[in-house]
């Protein structure tokens, strides 16, 4: 069995929202990128948990190779972490534009699945932490014909060359089987990844990302071209209005906190 798992490198969510709360965050003269150069970049944290659904896998006893593939300019250290975290192949799609929209992504990620020996299992995350838009798996299995499962807190193979899948949904978990092969996207819900060991992140410097060109995966200039361009991107103007309410004790804190909510109408 082979599972894909598509990864995107991403500014580290956690500085940028720093940099916004101290009012340091600033768009650059172009009125679509960051002027920070200091901000690190690493794994899309959900595309992490989908590469640590596909371990479970291999762990829960399925003979499978992993590889996992990025579209970017530089994504060899997001390829090495992979390799360390237990990636069995690592590949980088190289793209000179540096923020190709969702349509050309998919269009490259797809034709590389496609040249590279098909997939039984695609995993993505569910969305990316930049741009929060999650449509690249869904095009993906579009592209392919492969049938789309959303926010998988769970992945299991089950008999006859099939997934069982644990949605997460407004309502509660949804179990669904789907037939290899398939795109799967997974959420937050799995839980934490696991984390590399000393030795693996050393074994993975040596480890060298195979590259796949744009120009041997088959497409045309119109799959390259971008359908959706940014305009304009901005920080907006954050205010917060903080109030502390007074009490001595934690009942007297509820009470306070009641009597408030029910003066502002948000509670009966």
């Amino acid at each position: 069995m082979r599972i894909v798992v598509c990864a995107k490198e991403v500014l580290d969510p956690d500085a940028v929202n720093n940099y916004a709360l101290a009012g340091r965050l600033e768009i650059g003269d172009d009125g679509k990128s960051l002027t920070q150069t200091t901000i690190p970049r690493l794994m899309n944290g959900f595309d992490e948990q989908a590469l640590e659904a596909a371990l479970r896998l291999r762990d829960a006893g399925a003979e499978c190779r992993i590889g996992v593939v990025s579209v970017g300019s530089d994504s060899t250290a997001l390829l090495k972490h992979a390799a360390a975290l237990g990636a069995d192949e690592i590949t980088a799609v190289p793209m000179d534009d540096p923020a190709p929209d969702y349509h050309v992504v998919a269009s490259l990620l797809a034709a590389w699945i496609r040249c590279s020996g098909n997939a039984d299992l695609v995993l993505c995350g569910r969305q990316a932490s930049d741009d929060d838009q999650g449509v690249v798996p869904a095009l993906i299995g579009e592209t392919l014909g492969m049938p789309l499962v959303t926010n998988a807190r769970a992945v299991e193979r089950v008999e006859g060359d099939a997934f069982r899948i644990t949605r997460v949904t407004p309502d509660g978990d949804e179990v669904v089987e789907v037939p290899a092969p398939a795109v799967v996207t997974v959420s937050n819900e799995l839980g934490e990844p696991r984390y590399p060991t000393a030795a693996k992140k050393i074994a993975a410097r040596r480890m060298k990302p195979e590259v796949a060109e744009p120009t041997g995966l088959g497409l045309s200039d119109q799959d390259l071209q971008p359908r959706v361009l940014a305009r304009r991107q901005f920080v907006p103007t954050v205010q917060g209005n903080c109030e502390f309410l007074a009490g001595e004790t934690a009942a007297e804190l509820a009470d306070a906190l009641v009597a408030r909510l029910r003066q502002d109408g948000l509670i009966p």
